[in-house]
C-alpha cells in the first residue's frame, strides 16, 4: 500500500487529516458511496475534489489517500471554502475556523511525536490523546480566542497545566447548591487552601476565562461596588481534561467543570443556571432509587455524580463564573475516555484501543462493551426515561489490568434528556413542579440516543479495530448486533416498550445521523440552540442492520 498521507511532516498530517473529515463529513451527509479499493468523487461549483479508498468503513470511518482538486493537491482551506459555497451557510466563518484548526493540529502533531509518553496517571493519559479531534467534523479543533500561548498552558493535547483564577464574591452575589460531601463554599476554601474573609465566598475561575470575564460589564461593575474581587491565580496546578474547562487533579477527590467562554467547535461553553442544578437532580434521582433497577442489573456501570456547584449570580442571572463539582470514584484509575481509546495517534503509534486488541480478542471486546456500556444505557432509558447524550467524551471505559472491559461510566452534568412521558414520574419523586433535565419528546429523545449512543460511540469502537486492521468490521457489527439481540427480553421487562430503541437499532433501514458540516454550516450554538433544533439531522443506512445481516 502507497504511504499513509497521515504518516508525513506535521503540517502535511494535518492538512490530510481536515480533508478526511471533510471527505467523511461529506459522504455522510450526502450519503456517497464509498467503494473499497476505488475513489471518491464529489464536485464543488465544477471542480472535482477526489482521492482513493484507503479503507472503506462500514461505520463510517473512512480512510483516503492524497486529495486532489482539480487535479493538484487540495488544501484544506480552500476545499471548505468551495463546500461552503456549494452547500450554502455561513462559509466565512467556517473557513477562518478550518484554518485555526489545522493550524492547531499541527502543533498538537510534531509535539506529541517529540513527547510520545504521557503521563502516568492512566486516566489523564487518556482524557490527552485526542490530537485531531472529531473525525466527522470539518474544524475539529477550532479554540475561537485562545493564541499559542494560551495553548501550551490550557491545551490537553499539549499537556498543559495551570492553578485556577480565583474571586472573592461578597455572599449576597453567590449563589450554590450540594446535596452529597461537604458544601460548596466549605469545598472551594479547601481547595484554594486558604478561608476567605467574614462574609466573602472563594470562586475559582479558568485563568482564560478571568482575564475575558474582567472586561465584561458586569462582572466589572461587581468589581467597582466591592462585591467581587480578583485575587490572581495560586495553588496547585490542575490539568485539562478532554472537555478542556473540566480539570483534574490527580490528588484532588474532585474535578471543576468551569465556564469557558470560548468557542469550541460549534459551541460557547458557558454553563445555564439551569445546567449546574442538573447534576444535583440526577444526584438526587438516583439516590431516591429512581433507577435502582438499573443498578441491581448493572453494578458495573454508573454515572459520575454532580452534586454541588457555585455560580457568581447576580440578579439571579449566571456571569459565567461558576463551576460545577465531579465526584472523583475512588478506582477513577481504571477508567478510560472513550475519544481517548479511539483517536488516531498519526506517526506516533496506534490508537490506544488498538493497542489492547492487539494483544485480546476484538470480538470479545466489542462484545463485553455492548454488554457493560452500551446495554447498561439502554436498560437506564428504558426504566427512567432518562436518556445519556453519552458521545465519546462523556463515556468512560472501565478496564481490568489486562484491557478488557469490566464496566462503564457516565460523565456530565448537562448532557441529560429525559423523555417527556416519564416527566409526571420524575416530578413525583422528587416533589417538584419542574425539572432541569432537558425535557423533550420520546421521538426526540430516541434519535438523539440513535445518534449519540450508537453512531458516535458505539460504532466508533468498531470503526477504530477495523481501520486498524484487527478485525473486520462487519463481523463486529455482528457480534454487537447479537448481544443487543441478547439484551431485548431484559430491556422489554425495564419499561413500557423498554426495548423499543434496541428493536429499531437492530431493525431499521435507516437510522437519523447528525450532520456536523450543515450544522456547522448553519453556525447553530448547539449548547444555545433549542433542544428540538440543536443540530441538522438527516437519515442514513443503517451499519447495524447490515452487520445483524451478514451474519
Amino acid at each position: 500500500m502507497k504511504p499513509d498521507p497521515l504518516e508525513g511532516d506535521p503540517r502535511s498530517t494535518a492538512e490530510h487529516a481536515h480533508l478526511e473529515a471533510l471527505l467523511r463529513c461529506w459522504v455522510r451527509e450526502r450519503n456517497v458511496p464509498v467503494p473499497s479499493g476505488g475513489r471518491v468523487r464529489i464536485d464543488v461549483l465544477g471542480l472535482p475534489l477526489e482521492a482513493e479508498v484507503r479503507y472503506a468503513s462500514p461505520t463510517g470511518r473512512h480512510r483516503f489517500g492524497p486529495v486532489t482538486l482539480a487535479g493538484r493537491p487540495a488544501d484544506p482551506v480552500l476545499a471548505v471554502a468551495l463546500v461552503g459555497a456549494e452547500l450554502g451557510g455561513d462559509t466565512a466563518d467556517l473557513v477562518e475556523r478550518t484554518a485555526e484548526s489545522v493550524r492547531r493540529v499541527t502543533g498538537f502533531v510534531a509535539y506529541r511525536r517529540r513527547e510520545p509518553v504521557g503521563p502516568a496517571d492512566r486516566f489523564l493519559d487518556s482524557e490527552q490523546r485526542l490530537l485531531l479531534g472529531h473525525l466527522h467534523h470539518p474544524a475539529p479543533k477550532s479554540r475561537d480566542g485562545l493564541s499559542d500561548a494560551d495553548d501550551a498552558r490550557y491545551a490537553p493535547e499539549l499537556r498543559g497545566s495551570f492553578p485556577l483564577f480565583w474571586f472573592s464574591a461578597a455572599e449576597e452575589v453567590v449563589s450554590h447548591g450540594s446535596v452529597a460531601g461537604p458544601d460548596a463554599v466549605t469545598l472551594m476554601s479547601t481547595l484554594a487552601g486558604r478561608s476567605p474573609e467574614p462574609g466573602r465566598v472563594l470562586v475559582p475561575a479558568h485563568p482564560w476565562q478571568a482575564h475575558d470575564l474582567l472586561h465584561r460589564p458586569r462582572i466589572a461593575s461587581l468589581i467597582s461596588r466591592g462585591l467581587l474581587e480578583p485575587l490572581g491565580e495560586f495553588g496547585p496546578a490542575w490539568s485539562p481534561t478532554s472537555s478542556l474547562r473540566t480539570v483534574y487533579r490527580t490528588d484532588a477527590p474532585v474535578m471543576l467543570k468551569l465556564s469557558l467562554g470560548l468557542r469550541i467547535t460549534n459551541s460557547r461553553r458557558e454553563s445555564t443556571s439551569t445546567e449546574l442544578r442538573r447534576g444535583s437532580e440526577i444526584h438526587l434521582l438516583l439516590e431516591s432509587g429512581y433507577a435502582a433497577g438499573t443498578e441491581k442489573a448493572h453494578p458495573e456501570f454508573s454515572i459520575v455524580r454532580d452534586p454541588s456547584w457555585i455560580a457568581v449570580d447576580e440578579g439571579g442571572d449566571v456571569t459565567g463564573l461558576d463551576v460545577a463539582v465531579r465526584e472523583v470514584p475512588a478506582d477513577i484509575g481504571d477508567s478510560r475516555c472513550l475519544a481517548g481509546l479511539v483517536a488516531p495517534r498519526p506517526g506516533i503509534g496506534r490508537t490506544l484501543l488498538g493497542e489492547l486488541v492487539l494483544r485480546l480478542n476484538a470480538a470479545e471486546w466489542v462484545a463485553d462493551y455492548t454488554d457493560r456500556v452500551l446495554v447498561p444505557m439502554l436498560r437506564l432509558y428504558a426504566e427512567t426515561g432518562i436518556g445519556l447524550e453519552a458521545h465519546q467524551q462523556n463515556t468512560l471505559v472501565r478496564l481490568d489490568p489486562a484491557g478488557r472491559v469490566v464496566g462503564g461510566r457516565y460523565r456530565d452534568n448537562q448532557g441529560y434528556y429525559l423523555a417527556s412521558s416519564h416527566l409526571p414520574r420524575v416530578l413525583e419523586r422528587l416533589g417538584v413542579e419542574a425539572s432541569t433535565l432537558a425535557v423533550v419528546d420520546d421521538a426526540i429523545v430516541d434519535d438523539r440516543l440513535t445518534y449519540y449512543l450508537l453512531r458516535n460511540q458505539a460504532l466508533a469502537v468498531i470503526g477504530c479495530i477495523g481501520v486498524e486492521g484487527l478485525a473486520d468490521e462487519r463481523d463486529l457489527l455482528g457480534v454487537m448486533a447479537s448481544r443487543l439481540e441478547a439484551a431485548l427480553p431484559a430491556l422489554a421487562e425495564a419499561g413500557p416498550d423498554g426495548d423499543r430503541l434496541a428493536r429499531r437499532w437492530l431493525e431499521a433501514d435507516v437510522l437519523p445521523c447528525k450532520a456536523n458540516l450543515l450544522t456547522r454550516l448553519e453556525g447553530i450554538d448547539e449548547v444555545l440552540a433549542p433542544l428540538d433544533a440543536q443540530s441538522v439531522y438527516f437519515d442514513a443506512p443503517n451499519p447495524l442492520r447490515e452487520g445483524r445481516c451478514a451474519r
